[in-house]
């Protein structure tokens, strides 16, 4: 006799406000009674946070994460026919960033065992396209997808070669390293999202910035509010993109939490894939070099709508991430790239798979998806 379903659900903000919700409040309250509520204490206490998170470099705080990878490739320079490099696996906002800083997103497929940029892919498609786009070939973004970082150092090596800046999308990888550096801090910007999904996330939109020089910071600090100087004085054009104080004092707060939350992920990972057995079922990976944030517990499996399914009947909810790769998407067919194009990226997005992946999932949840995910 099959045991009575559980409901297992992808996440749950409510669980974690047990855990620091009175501290949040207090932190709401205390923005409320100031009665400042945009580029104020808290946000300069949160930049000054996840600064020294980041080992001290220059943070600034914006308004989501597409924007921070939009901001970050304008003030590297990056504006209207640039090309920039990416992946076609990732979620649609790192191009739709790259459309708004009026570039053009230059797509290479992934490594199909981590899901990240292909080193590789990027030199052989660089070596071809630099004769015919010469100085229009600016950037590359590595997306640390799941929350695992892209192979960084060849990357840097092959970005130094053509001369091109690096943006880290590191939405996914709060808390992440790569060979003992934190994600974001490794390339010439890090660009964070803090939707609430993330393992940093705030109650609404929210994003920031990682630099490596002090002028970078202080540009996009411009670039943020208008471009302004000082008030009603616009020295760049800018835009409307701040990290307001409400989400500032949250982010505060639960950045104390980050590690603890992280490493909670990392257990539920490894309990994952000593109990998931389903020969069809391919569990991700994380490479040694690496200290996996674990945003997403991706499997994959060869009749991935059919386990959706059968999952979903017994309770757990899964998601994809994601079931269409950018050059197939309506928005980007002026790319003019078919189907076939990048076979790693569009084997991987045909058979992915998210399972639940959350800090206060409890043990009875876990070990409940193992079994059904085993049964299918």
């Amino acid at each position: 006799m099959s045991e009575p379903p559980l409901k297992v659900p992808f996440g749950c903000l409510r669980r974690e406000l047990e855990e620091c919700g009175d501290e949040i409040r207090a932190a709401i309250d205390q923005v409320l009674e100031s009665g400042w509520f945009i580029l104020g204490r808290e946000v300069e206490r949160f930049e000054a946070e996840f600064s020294a998170y980041h080992g001290g470099v220059p943070a600034v705080g914006v308004g989501s994460g597409t924007e921070a990878i939009q901001l970050a490739l304008l003030a590297a320079g990056i504006g209207y026919g640039d090309y920039v490099v990416t992946v076609p696996n990732t979620a649609v906002p790192t191009v739709s960033a790259i459309s708004a800083a009026g570039a053009i997103p230059l797509l290479v497929d992934i490594d199909a065992a981590s899901f990240t940029i292909d080193p590789s892919s990027v030199r052989e498609l660089l070596t071809e396209q630099k004769p015919r786009l010469g100085e229009k070939l600016k950037a590359i973004v590595p997306v640390h997808l799941y929350g695992q970082c892209a192979d960084m150092d060849p990357i840097m090596e092959i970005a130094r070669e053509f001369e091109l800046a690096v943006i880290e999308d590191a939405a996914q990888a709060a808390g992440a390293e790569y060979k003992g550096r934190k994600a974001g801090t490794i390339g010439d910007f890090g660009a964070f999202s803090f939707y609430p999904s993330k393992n940093l996330g705030c109650y609404g939109d929210g994003g920031a910035i990682l630099t490596r020089r002090d002028e970078d910071a202080q540009h996009i600090k411009m670039l943020r509010n208008y471009g302004q100087t000082r008030r009603y004085y616009h020295e760049v054009k800018g835009i409307n993109s701040r990290l307001d104080e409400l989400q500032a004092a949250i982010l505060t707060v639960k950045l104390q939490r980050l590690d603890l939350w992280n490493e909670r992920r990392r257990q539920i990972a490894d309990t994952y894939r000593a109990l998931i057995r389903n020969p069809l079922v391919r569990n991700p990976m994380a490479s040694d070099d690496t200290v996996h944030a674990w945003h997403l517990y991706v499997i994959r499996h060869p009749e991935r709508d059919r386990l959706a399914a059968v999952l979903a009947e017994r309770g757990v909810q899964t998601l994809i991430h994601y079931p269409v790769p950018i050059h197939l998407q309506g928005a980007y067919r002026e790319l003019g790239q078919k189907e076939g194009t990048y076979p790693a990226a569009e084997a991987a997005a045909a058979e992915v798979l998210s399972l639940p992946m959350f800090p206060q999932l409890t043990a009875d949840e876990i070990e409940y998806v193992c079994r059904q995910v085993n049964e299918v």
